[in-house]
């Protein structure tokens, strides 16, 4: 068995793909360099990112396959799951290796997966587009904290670009240590860090909280207790639309004064 680690960038992926055709290593097997424990009685290949060899397989990949499908492969790598890699490779192998479409062959087990680890991405996307609640700071910027179970920031981005132009706006993932930031033009990754007091460890962005924010986040609160009416409520529905674990960040669940 022979390892193949990479940096984590979906990038990086792609060069490992590229390797693995390049050099045909026996029963390869592919880890985040972060994830990886060396083992004195098997192999490893470290994966050097290149652009080239990534596109080459992309492309590769855009002749096999629908841009369905394609866009499935990606959301699946995004949800970090223990091993994604090594199904992913499977199926891109499967792809390469068929003359005809496979991207329905769920009988294939890594054409399920990917299927079925999409639609699970996909619908958190949705989530977090519905559930991001901005806060302003003194100099105008406006910023959201999030913790999704995937690493959906690369797929919401388009979403809160299209919606919010004419606004600066950073949305950072307390879990992955990251963020986007749309400076008016366009959005970039940025990294960065918060105090617990935010989700994070680090600044405490509460110092830079435009005044105002407060009330406004009380008016919400106020607003979302006006439209839950005791009478009719509906715990089990609320969570099933809500899960609890979202609430962290909502200004509509913090306690009201």
């Amino acid at each position: 068995m022979t390892t193949l680690v990479y940096d984590g960038t979906f990038e990086g992926f792609l060069s490992a793909v590229f390797d693995q055709y390049y050099y045909k290593f026996e029963a390869p097997q592919v880890v985040k360099e972060k994830d990886f424990q060396q083992n004195i009685f098997a192999q490893h290949h470290t994966v050097v990112t290149n652009a080239v060899h990534s596109k080459r397989v992309w492309e590769g990949l855009q002749k096999k396959l629908s841009n369905e499908a394609t866009e499935q492969l990606y959301q699946t790598f995004l949800s970090e799951l223990p091993g994604i890699e090594n199904t992913l490779l499977q199926y891109i192998q499967y792809a390469f290796d068929s003359t005809a479409a496979i991207e329905t062959d769920y009988s294939h087990a890594a054409v399920l997966t990917v299927q079925q680890t999409a639609k699970k991405v996909w619908r958190e996307k949705h989530r977090m587009e519905a559930f991001v609640r901005f806060q302003q700071t003194a100099d105008n910027l406006y910023y959201a904290i999030i913790e999704p179970d995937y690493d959906v920031l690369p797929l919401i981005a388009p979403h809160f670009k299209t919606r919010y132009q004419d606004q600066l706006w950073l949305i950072y993932d307390s879990k992955r240590q990251y963020g986007i930031y749309y400076d008016g033009t366009a959005v970039s990754q940025v990294q960065m860090s918060f105090s617990d007091e935010a989700g994070g460890t680090g600044k405490n962005i509460k110092a830079v909280y435009d005044e105002k924010e407060e009330v406004y986040q009380q008016l919400w609160q106020l607003y979302f207790k006006s439209v839950n009416i005791p009478a009719r409520k509906n715990t089990k529905l609320h969570l099933q639309h809500m899960p609890a674990r979202y609430w962290k960040y909502l200004p509509e669940k913090k306690p009201h004064p």
